[in-house]
């Protein structure tokens, strides 16, 4: 993804702000999987890697945040799975 094109703000849980870029999206997403059990994190990190594959040609900016912001939604929403356990 064409990290220039990329600026998307979005709040988490805490209101705090995070400018998300495709790279620092990726390294949320494998941070996120160290809350995970050693099995679960092993499965979702080698998903982002695929899916950070999968989509580094995107070029439509509208695209990208769509992206990005269901990402995010989709670990927290994971996160909050393996917590609940």
């Amino acid at each position: 993804m064409n990290e220039m094109l990329l600026a998307t703000v979005r709040f988490l849980n805490n209101d705090t702000k995070l400018v998300m870029t495709s790279r620092q999206l990726y390294k949320y997403l494998l941070r996120q999987c160290e809350r995970l059990p050693s099995d679960a994190c092993k499965h979702y990190k080698f998903s982002i890697k695929q899916s950070y594959k999968q989509h580094i040609s995107e070029s439509d900016p509208e695209r990208i945040k769509e992206i990005i912001a269901k990402s995010i939604d989709n670990a927290k929403w994971i996160v909050k799975k393996y917590n609940q356990k």
